[in-house]
């Protein structure tokens, strides 16, 4: 995960998609709406990544302050990594710096200054007093306790993986040996809480112990990236990998059900028809998993195809997309791969991206740059991640002039004469929201909290009525 955890292109496998996905016009067919009074179960879920209190210094103070907590029904705390040696969940007492950076995708990187050492300040906490440095719990999962308090229908998942960590999934997956292995640590880490107890190297104070992590997590979101294949270069594959994922998903199920009942269990999902038939059984997964966060971006992306623009999260096909048919990704397409496959639709959550993905060097072309030739990424919001800004960035760099609509395609993209900029604002959001209405889903998630200056946030909660 570079810059999102889970957020990279699409393979782009022709005659597989094709064979995979059944195109067609139209992924609505048969479709029937909710009845008025779901609209109070729709799922509203979001990511907040450990290491926005780095660069980006988000804190989950600002989320709180910034509204985007306020209807919130699962935050996703991103990423838990996989030790390379025990294959087991674990707390890495070391810093780790920026995501971004070509070296985070390591073995046994993690940071639990982040996650429950580091000490946060009154002007970034939740309720405005400073975490006591001698408290076991500080840091990011204190913040988390006191969001739930503010919140009480809030659920906190530990998300594991993403687009970095994903590397051993394939090995804590292969046999029921190692699946029990690795869910029973997890579950003893995050959800009992057993924080390994060691000195800080920030403070110098020490965190952890038994049960100081306890009563945070709800369950867990499974961000293997991907099942199958497909992911960062290195991660292990396995032939069996697809099978296996199911089995991954009874064995947290079981021992979730195990601790107590309605404990949650979710999965950040493919949208491409290669990824799906390679690595998931969709006729199976959704029988331990409560819903699924399907894709619904990075269709289209400077870091994969610098040469031309593109929509990177597209409602609908777009028939002025000069791609090749097999090559037409959108979100109402994996919706109706998964209807087709039978998966209920109330456990579909689609995808809305809080950043852009952006092209330079673009030509108008009489359509203010969309699909025209570009000379590569533009200049993002981190060296380490070219062609890749924040919601919240964007908004600021943007003139209203330069943002345009596709309602075909239900896309927007911003056009300054040189960079060409794909991102969802309200509006899409709005449209977007009504789509997942109109067609019984679950509801919809985002990467990321960090990226939003609560405007985002508003209009994903405020469409699926929720305040």
């Amino acid at each position: 995960m570079r810059f999102s955890g889970h957020k990279r292109h699409l393979a782009l496998t022709a005659a597989l998609v094709v064979a995979a996905a059944g195109l067609s016009p139209s992924a609505t067919a048969g479709a029937s709406p909710p009845p008025a009074e779901a609209a109070a179960a729709y799922h509203v879920v979001n990511y907040y990544p450990q290491w926005a209190v780095y660069g980006r210094n988000v804190y989950l103070g600002d989320i709180e302050r910034n509204g985007s907590a306020n209807g919130l029904t699962v935050l996703n705390y991103a990423f838990a990594n996989i030790h390379a040696t025990n294959k087991t969940c674990f707390a890495n007492t070391s810093s780790v710096g920026n995501p971004g950076d070509p070296d985070y995708p390591k073995d046994n990187a993690g940071d639990a200054h982040a996650d429950y050492q580091r000490v946060i300040t009154a002007a970034q906490s939740v309720d405005g007093r400073a975490d006591d440095p001698a408290a076991k719990l500080r840091g990011n999962f204190n913040q988390l306790k006191k969001l739930k308090a503010k919140h009480p229908g809030m659920k906190i998942l530990m998300s594991i993986g993403g687009w970095s960590f994903s590397k051993y999934f394939a090995d804590v997956a292969a046999t029921p040996a190692a699946r029990k292995k690795f869910v029973t640590s997890c579950v003893d880490l995050f959800i009992k809480g057993n924080l390994p107890s060691r000195d800080d190297w920030g403070t110098g104070k020490p965190a952890g112990g038994p049960g100081t992590g306890a009563n945070i997590f709800d369950g867990f979101d499974l961000d293997w990236e991907y099942p199958g294949g497909g992911g960062l270069e290195g991660n292990h594959v396995d032939p069996n990998d697809k099978a296996n994922f199911t089995l991954l998903l009874q064995e947290f199920r079981t021992q979730l059900n195990a601790v107590r009942p309605g404990m949650l269990l979710t999965a950040f999902t493919a949208s491409d028809p290669a990824k799906i038939k390679n690595g998931l059984e969709l006729d199976k997964i959704f029988n331990y998993l409560d819903f699924a966060n399907l894709q619904g971006y990075d269709f289209h992306g400077s870091s994969w195809e610098p040469n031309r623009t593109g929509h990177q999260a597209g409602l609908h096909e777009d028939p002025a997309d000069p791609n090749p048919p097999e090559s037409r990704f959108s979100v109402e397409q994996a919706v109706k791969i998964y209807r087709d496959a039978g998966v209920p639709p109330t456990k579909i959550v689609v995808g809305i991206p809080f950043y852009g993905r952006g092209w330079t060097g673009v030509e108008d072309g009489g359509v203010h740059g969309a699909y025209q030739s570009a000379t590569g990424p533009a200049e993002g919001d981190f060296p380490e991640e070219p062609g890749v800004r924040g919601y919240r960035n964007l908004k600021k760099q943007l003139d209203p002039s330069q943002i345009h609509h596709d309602d075909t395609t239900i896309a927007t993209w911003g056009y300054d004469g040189t960079e060409f900029w794909s991102f969802d604002d309200a509006s899409t959001i709005a449209k977007k929201t009504a789509y997942i209405k109109e067609q019984g889903l679950g509801g919809a998630f985002a990467w990321n909290l960090a990226e939003d200056d609560g405007t985002l946030s508003a209009a994903m909660r405020t469409g699926l009525g929720r305040r």
